[in-house]
């Protein structure tokens, strides 16, 4: 619960069940996504293990690089924090992204080049399909790998590190 881990950038952040306050595209969501200072993406951190150095985020919402550089918000306020605790590998779970928006590919260059240092990556898991064509048109997979892992719920947080982990592994060498 990222609310109870000290080390998470939503610690004792108190959630409610009953008053909903966000939305996206004028629909309620649910009061346990998290916003991270983007008026169209939200989150939660599912899982975060220090010792092995990975995390799985779950995405919702529009991913708009082009108007709110929604890449620069999530690298500044969620995952460079995250990394100065040791988290180097990150598991963007993205089938509740409704659209996908590039700009540059700076942040991404960037962000890769931070976690290469400590053999660490990004992946994408599960964009719908006008996304990931977005995504691949704008040559981001230069930096973040895109799977499909459609069963991805029902593994335990750490199957899901190591199947992905083993997939960098296969395509590295």
């Amino acid at each position: 619960m990222a609310e109870e881990d000290e080390k998470s950038p939503f610690y004792g952040r108190e959630y409610s069940e009953f008053e909903y306050s966000e939305t996206i595209y004028n629909y309620y969501i649910h009061p346990q996504w998290d916003n991270f200072g983007s008026r169209t993406l939200f989150m939660k951190i599912l899982f975060a293990d220090y010792e092995q150095r990975f995390a799985i985020i779950e995405l919702i919402g529009e991913w708009n690089d082009a108007i709110e550089n929604d890449i620069m918000t999530l690298r500044r306020n969620i995952t460079d924090m995250m990394s100065a605790d040791g988290i180097v590998k990150f598991m963007l779970i993205a089938e509740n992204v409704l659209n996908f928006h590039s700009s540059d590919d700076s942040y991404y260059e960037d962000w890769l080049d931070r976690l290469s240092d400590d053999n660490g990556w990004i992946s994408i898991i599960n964009f719908t399909e006008q996304s990931k064509y977005d995504f691949k048109k704008a040559r981001l997979t230069n930096y973040v790998e895109l799977m499909e892992i459609p069963q991805w719920r029902t593994l335990k947080p750490e199957v899901l590190f190591g199947l992905v982990d083993r997939e960098f592994s296969k395509r590295l060498d």
